[in-house]
């Protein structure tokens, strides 16, 4: 699904599906895309699907495939500096680090909707219970498929109160209860505490999962709309630990980064020089500076 735009182009506006010319232009990008990943990259390999659909955006309602305006307050929200070790700082304390810094959770959207890897989402199924394991952060989800209310809104999670039903072949979710926290929904600020979803899961052949979510969140968009994604398997796809505690350094180096910038910020204006630049989360993802070292460090040596 990573191919799919978020939202319908300019030009496809009342069209959910691509003619076959555009299908098979976009067949073309996702199989550049995979050779890629496969035979050039090397420290952030992306991860690419074996299919290629050809739906014309993951919004399928409204019908023009767009994300309402926000309100007022998600826009107000939306302005808001978000902390994260890909953005700039400061880092001074943890609530200036997200919660995928800090090993959390990337909330329902982070973990459903198509990212750089670490897609893997494994569903067990129960007489009286459904969870839902997804592999970035391993959060999981148990939903209760009972008429027993859902938590009390005074007890907000981080993934919300989750209760599930059978409409025919298809489950459906719904869940409420939400922290107001920094995760989001794939679109625009984060969400407030008054998130609510319905999740339809519906099994269209035996290897594919049609997955559809109206998000309702009156705090931040001014209406509902839907996303679609279909969940399918893969022949081999292996679901690792992700071991995101053990060892990592987010904060710990961020923190300490933060305080050394302070001191070369200091130096700086005692000797009359100018301030140093700050640096950012994504700088490393850039080519190697003019004249660096470069080694292959699979060479053994």
């Amino acid at each position: 699904m990573r191919g799919i735009p978020r939202t319908r182009p300019k030009g496809l506006e009342l069209r959910e599906s691509l003619t076959e010319e555009e299908f098979q232009q976009r067949a073309g990008r996702d199989q550049g895309g995979r050779d890629r990943a496969e035979n050039e990259e090397t420290f952030l390999r992306n991860e690419w699907g074996i299919r290629t659909f050809g739906f014309s955006s993951l919004v399928v309602e409204p019908a023009d495939g767009q994300i309402p305006e926000l309100t007022d307050f998600g826009k107000a929200r939306a302005a808001e500096p978000r902390g994260s070790t890909f953005g700039a700082g400061p880092f001074n304390a943890f609530d200036d680090f997200s919660l995928y810094d800090r090993c959390i959770s990337r909330g329902i959207f982070g973990s459903v909707l198509p990212s750089i890897y670490g897609n893997g989402i494994v569903i067990g199924q129960s007489p009286d219970a459904i969870s839902i394991t997804y592999e970035m952060i391993h959060d999981t989800r148990i939903i209760q498929l009972s008429d027993s209310p859902p938590l009390d809104g005074a007890i907000p999670q981080y993934l919300g109160s989750a209760r599930g039903y059978w409409e025919g072949d298809t489950l459906v979710v719904t869940s409420a209860g939400f922290m107001d926290n920094r995760t989001g929904v794939g679109a625009g600020p984060p969400h407030s505490d008054q998130l609510k979803l319905t999740e339809r899961y519906t099994r269209v052949d035996p290897e594919m999962i049609e997955y559809r979510v109206t998000i309702e969140d009156p705090v931040i968009f001014t209406a509902p709309f839907t996303y679609r994604v279909m969940i399918t398997t893969q022949p081999n796809y292996q679901v690792y630990e992700y071991s995101c505690h053990e060892g990592n350094g987010a904060v710990g180096h961020s923190l300490s980064g933060e305080r050394a910038y302070e001191r070369q910020v200091a130096e700086a204006i005692a000797n009359g020089e100018p301030v140093p630049p700050r640096a950012n989360g994504m700088s490393i993802y850039r080519p190697p500076s003019e004249n660096a070292e470069i080694f292959d460090i699979n060479s053994g040596e």
